[in-house]
């Protein structure tokens, strides 16, 4: 009886240790729903992968808007120094 006293005894639990162990699950359960509201706050809130998606895209508009100005700032520019020659008293 000796023996399966002390097999009993490893496995049972006193109220300190049962504690213990919920604490342990309480706390693992509260990291999990923080680490997924946190994720799901990247993915759908303001910081979400669709507005850097959109931002990149804005960037890529305003890159061909920007060389479009200096395409026809440089046409503008010539006609511009194209007419101070032709004015009289210019030589």
């Amino acid at each position: 009886m000796d023996k399966k006293q002390r097999v009993l005894d490893e496995f049972s639990y006193d109220k300190k240790d049962r504690l213990s162990f919920v604490l342990k699950i309480a706390f693992l359960v509260v990291m999990v729903v923080a680490l997924g509201v946190y994720v799901g706050d990247l993915l759908f809130g303001k910081n979400s992968l669709e507005i850097l998606l959109n931002l990149q895209e804005r960037k890529s508009e305003l890159q061909q808007q920007i060389k479009s100005y200096k395409k026809n700032n440089a046409t503008l520019q010539k006609n511009y120094f194209e007419l101070l020659q032709l004015e009289p008293g210019n030589s």
